[in-house]
């Protein structure tokens, strides 16, 4: 028998966390722990309002398939029972992670993925005046951050842009609206942006407007978010977007996200990994898909007031495994 405990923990924020969705001071996660045979593993989601999704709403999810999960339900089964999303996430990470401590594997070998030392990872400016986000750049950078991803809605794009490149000269540049540019001529927009040298543009439209995006040539490429959850979307959006952006809270766990990378290199889509706000215990879930990618975004717990194991190390702009 396999026994499942499930913990909701409010993890408070270093400093508070602005999109153009709002502002947070504290991410609430789901923790699930699975033990058999004195082997553990553990698994992390977080749920998001975005996608419909509460703390209950989840925890709900994985308490009603309890019974099975406990009577030996398998990865590869667990994803037909719950649909993509956190719950799918939490549970198929953990079975990853058990499935590694049955077999006297490490993670990576069961992965089959190659353990790199370490990866480069973005690091999130918060949406906030054109000085305050200049300032977090050049602290950011201070502290050898390489790769820089700039929460953006529509006030001030140009000027906030404009400055973080004058902090930052050296750092790649890519650019998250969260769905924010409706109504934005975004021909001109991107155009107006190639001097700053910006390396992508993340989902500029909500998510079901974007077909304005495959009336240009981009001249930055585009990388779908919210308009991507699992290896289904991918097909239907080359014709609007260059990269795709794969979140196991999205997609529902390793399981779909490795199908993804398959998926998106079959059909020549570039890849980005991102992540919800989150401790090292949901971003070490991540790093097998992220060796694939060309952009990382893993930097959820550099925003924790504290961190859980099993704690990665940041430092230097990367990712230390």
């Amino acid at each position: 028998m396999r026994r499942m405990q499930i913990e909701v923990l409010e993890l408070p924020l270093a400093r508070p966390f602005a999109i153009s969705r709002g502002t947070r001071t504290a991410v609430t996660v789901i923790r699930v722990t699975l033990e058999q045979n004195g082997f553990i593993g553990r698994g992390e989601c977080t749920p998001t309002p975005r996608y419909d999704e509460t703390p209950e709403s989840v925890n709900a999810e994985l308490e009603a398939l309890r019974a099975d999960i406990e009577a030996g339900l398998s990865r590869v089964d667990l994803q037909t029972r719950l649909h993509a999303g956190s719950a799918r996430n939490a549970l198929d990470c953990a079975l990853w992670r058990l499935d590694a401590a049955l077999a006297k594997q490490s993670f990576w070998h069961l992965t089959q993925q190659e353990q790199p030392i370490s990866v480069i990872t973005a690091e999130t400016l918060s949406l906030d005046t054109v000085a305050n986000m200049a300032a977090a750049a050049e602290d950011a950078v201070s502290r050898g951050a390489i790769l820089l991803k700039i929460k953006l809605n529509r006030e001030d794009i140009l000027e906030k842009v404009a400055a973080i490149r004058a902090a930052a000269p050296h750092a790649t540049l890519i650019i998250d609206a969260n769905e924010a540019w409706s109504g934005v001529d975004l021909h001109s927009l991107l155009n107006a942006l190639l001097p700053y040298n910006i390396a992508m543009v993340e989902q500029p439209l909500p998510a079901g407007q974007d077909q304005d995006l495959q009336r240009f040539t981009h001249p930055i490429p585009v990388c779908a978010d919210e308009s991507c959850h699992t290896r289904e979307d991918i097909a239907q959006l080359r014709n609007r977007y260059e990269m795709i952006n794969i979140k196991l809270d999205k997609c529902g766990g390793l399981t779909e996200a490795l199908a993804m990378v398959e998926e998106a290199q079959k059909l020549d889509m570039r890849l980005m990994v991102g992540c919800m706000l989150g401790s090292s215990l949901a971003m070490e879930a991540a790093l097998p898909v992220a060796i694939a990618a060309e952009h990382i975004d893993l930097d959820g717990p550099i925003w924790l007031a504290a961190d859980s194991s099993p704690f990665l190390s940041y430092s230097q702009g990367r990712i230390w495994l």
